[in-house]
């Protein structure tokens, strides 16, 4: 296998590698640290890159293969994205406005590290993962590998656009709103975000009240399955729980799901937000797929509540909330504290109403899953924005595109359940178009072997962007 081959493997497969004692920690440390100065110049996907401190973990990692050591992700490269702790690292969040290192690493990273992955970098964001797109002016644009004339999304869009690049082997990602999936279906990845409380995000109790979650992005189905089972499981202090699986999310990977029920719609759940003609056609893309593979296809616009009343009012107090954190808030781009200051204005009584909308739109929006097994949606509404899109513009404006980019997510951190992007069968003008499949509550097996399915007859991770 050659280098760029090599890179591509992506995290399940590497492990397996280093395991099988094909590769060493070492070789792919050095095979990345390579790629990523060869190639991120052009992407900007790493705030920092801890080179020395990777090649001192992978030596670390290859005693560890020598003495015969077992952890699910030994040896195995990846970012994270920069709004996690990293000992000794200081924590960006996208911001001028950052305190100093930090003494512990949050728990996601504690459990990596657990499982024996190497941190070769953090990856950017929008300031305080407040946009779907990645550009701040503290640390620059992120562009997309496919056109870099192009957003690679956002939040989690530094982990994305590495993932997709061939500079780590996987990315962590978070979405209070999308920020998950919109990245991955950018850039030609697998996004799943999990069940709340399925990853805890420590040292937060919960994050943009009940809205964010944790999770990856990569390459193939297996890779954020095998990711899964690494990070998932409560921790003390998380105010949410989530059902554990039947059985490890990689057997799911690796087990078809049977004859499923399987609702397509290219409608927005958010009224009159336009939906783009390569949206529409990932979805009718898709469908045929999911036909061919002996699934119950269901074309049916399902009937949606609209959430907006129960996430504007948390995704604000959540800003004004992280804006509060800041040592230097003063730091801050403009836009962002005017954006903390509408969210100041949401005393804790609109809070707890919002809150309070919460179970009845679930309650609502459950009803769809009397009618299917999973919901087929587009991710984003459009293909990739340019970059640059919003540079200037003030906050009111800013929030307005970033409405039209997420109308089909956000329903989903509202809920709390599962949701998965994954690539459409066919680019559109040489960009990655994705959809999502959304499951049941606590459900995310399901969507991880359809997936898996779907992954294996349409072959998406054997699409790579032109970048080497």
């Amino acid at each position: 296998m050659d280098a760029t081959e090599l890179a591509f493997t992506g995290l399940a497969r590497q492990a397996e590698m280093v395991r099988a004692r094909e590769v060493s920690p070492l070789e792919l440390v050095e095979l990345y640290l390579e790629r990523i100065e060869r190639i991120d110049p052009k992407l900007d996907a790493f705030r920092v890159v801890l080179g020395e401190r990777a090649l001192a973990e992978a030596r670390q990692a290859e005693g560890r293969v020598g003495a015969g050591e077992d952890r699910p992700l030994l040896g195995v490269p990846v970012a994270v994205k920069d709004n996690l702790d990293l000992a000794g690292e200081f924590t960006g969040d996208g911001s001028a406005a950052h305190r100093g290192p930090v003494d512990r690493d949050s728990e996601q990273v504690r459990r990596l590290r657990e499982a024996g992955a190497i941190i070769i970098g953090k990856t950017n964001l929008p300031e305080l993962a407040i946009f779907p797109w990645t550009e701040s002016e503290a640390f620059g644009k992120t562009r997309n590998p496919w056109n870099t004339d192009r957003s690679a999304g956002g939040s989690s869009g530094g982990s994305a656009a590495a993932v997709a690049a061939g500079l780590a082997a996987a990315g962590s990602a978070s979405d209070g709103g999308g920020s998950i999936r919109i990245p991955a279906a950018c850039c030609g990845l697998v996004g799943l975000k999990t069940q709340r409380g399925r990853v805890s995000l420590m040292p937060f109790p919960e994050h943009w009240h009940g809205l964010s979650v944790a999770g990856s992005v990569t390459r193939t189905v297996l890779d954020a399955a095998v990711w899964l089972d690494a990070v998932s499981g409560p921790a003390s202090g998380d105010v949410d729980r989530a059902e554990p699986p039947a059985r490890p999310f990689a057997e799911s990977a690796r087990t078809p799901p049977g004859r499923l029920r399987v609702m397509v719609s290219a409608k927005s759940p958010i009224p009159l937000v336009k939906v783009y003609g390569p949206a529409k056609e990932a979805v009718r893309e898709t469908a045929e797929v999911l036909r061919s593979l002996g699934h119950e296809v269901i074309g049916r616009n399902p009937k949606y509540t609209d959430v907006r009343s129960s996430f504007l009012p948390r995704w604000l107090r959540g800003i004004a909330d992280d804006a509060n954190g800041m040592p230097d808030p003063e730091r801050l781009e403009k836009r962002t504290r005017s954006l903390a200051g509408v969210g100041r204005r949401i005393g804790d009584r609109g809070l707890r109403r919002a809150r309070e909308r919460e179970a009845r739109m679930t309650a609502k929006i459950a009803a769809i899953f009397d009618q299917c097994d999973v919901l087929v949606t587009p991710t984003i509404p459009h293909p990739p924005r340019e970059v640059g899109r919003y540079d200037g513009r003030g906050w009111l404006w800013a929030t307005m595109g970033a409405a039209n980019t997420t109308p089909f997510t956000i329903p989903w951190n509202v809920t709390g359940q599962p949701a998965m992007s994954v690539p459409a069968p066919s680019l559109h003008d040489g960009l990655p178009m994705g959809v999502t499949l959304v499951g049941r509550p606590h459900d995310e097996s399901t969507l991880i072997s359809l997936a898996a399915q779907l992954e294996a007859e349409v072959g998406w991770p054997d699409r790579r962007p032109p970048v080497d």
